[in-house]
């Protein structure tokens, strides 16, 4: 005797393995017809177990996938689908456990509708946990996003407030000196051009870095230039030089002279920059000095002036960008007068191991 049993369910589970994506109510219907028939034909338990595997699978599949009120319908669907043949047909008595007229109920119904229930509360689980994580990932990803404004903030605001303020004092100068000293005149429109050509190639890098249409995770707003470091300390002390304050820098390096980290050295300049601009625009001073020591694992800045001073809590967003940049290493910032007079600006920074 040829059994079609498992041939049918066979036939059956393919068919709805090719739409269970697209059509999860469909493909349970055509797995329940398979299911039927195949029981009709070969009425043996382990046709049953295989059935109730396949509905279970489908089931837990259907409540991971879909929306409850799907789910829920593919799961009552497959338990009147299997219920109803199963207690109706006289052919598949010996699968029943039961007879319809005993005073408990079949233990065939007890076993359909205890695997569809735990099958849908495993599916379901599962996809709970996957709206989590997608809500997790949804938060880091607009935690990373405002990370990434507040680095386009602070970089704009460096590269523009350092290089509009030489160019301020420049326009002042060679102005008041135009008709009397022509050559001083000339070297004002000199820096002038420097510094504009500067700050246009580094608006020009970052703006490039943001219009490029796959950026790399972690790395799409990056300068395509080469950043800036405590190696152009130099370059930035001409700089407030031509603006007419001279900047001393004393470096005091303990240890093997390894690179720093890129974050770091970006920000240590950064706030060596910002800081010095704030001398050149605000201290009415013709000095400062800018002290960096590296010992212990920490990367100390100082940067003082004896001008007019301040409170350290202006309206800008110089010394706050300054405060945000140490934070985001860990470190420790203060700026405030000084007791004798002028201002003062000083970080501590921590080193990596690696670059120690």
């Amino acid at each position: 005797m040829i059994m079609w049993g498992f041939p049918v369910l066979g036939c059956a589970l393919l068919v709805s393995a090719l739409l269970l994506r697209r059509w999860p109510l469909g493909a349970m219907a055509v797995t329940l017809g398979g299911s039927v028939g195949s029981m009709v034909l070969e009425p043996r338990p382990v046709v049953a177990v295989v059935v109730a595997v396949a509905a279970g699978l489908e089931i837990c599949y259907i409540a991971a996938t879909t929306s409850r009120r799907v789910s829920v319908a593919g799961a009552a669907m497959a338990c009147a689908g299997l219920l109803v043949p199963l207690l109706a047909v006289p052919s598949l008595g010996s699968l029943r456990g039961g007879t319809v007229g005993s005073a408990g109920p079949p233990v065939v119904t007890l076993v359909v509708l205890v695997v569809a229930v735990i099958a849908w509360l495993i599916g379901y689980a599962v996809r709970q946990a996957q709206a989590q994580a997608e809500l997790v990932r949804a938060q880091a990803t607009a935690q990373a996003a405002m990370a990434e404004r507040l680095r386009i903030a602070r970089e704009l605001h460096d590269i523009v407030a350092h290089s509009v303020g030489v160019i301020a004092f420049q326009a002042g100068s060679g102005r008041s000196v135009f008709d009397a000293r022509p050559d001083e005149a000339r070297e004002a429109l000199a820096t002038i051009e420097t510094a504009s050509r500067e700050t246009l190639s580094g608006l020009r890098r970052m703006v490039t870095g943001l219009r490029r249409a796959e950026p790399e995770p972690g790395s799409w707003l990056a300068p395509l230039g080469p950043t800036p470091g405590l190696a152009d300390i130099d370059r930035l002390a001409a700089t407030a030089l031509d603006a007419g304050v001279r900047v001393e820098v004393d470096m005091d390096w303990r240890g093997s002279r390894e690179p720093l980290p890129a974050d770091l050295d970006l920000s240590a300049f950064r706030i060596i920059q910002e800081a010095v601009t704030n001398v050149v625009r605000h201290a009415r001073t013709d000095q400062c000095r800018v002290s960096i020591s590296h010992q212990d694992g920490q990367l100390s800045i100082e940067i003082t002036d004896s001008g007019r001073g301040g409170t350290g809590a202006g309206t800008g967003y110089g010394i706050t960008g300054m405060r945000e940049r140490a934070a985001l290493l860990c470190g420790d910032f203060s700026a405030g007068p000084r007791p004798g007079g002028g201002f003062r600006v000083a970080a501590r920074l921590p080193v990596p191991a690696r670059a120690r």
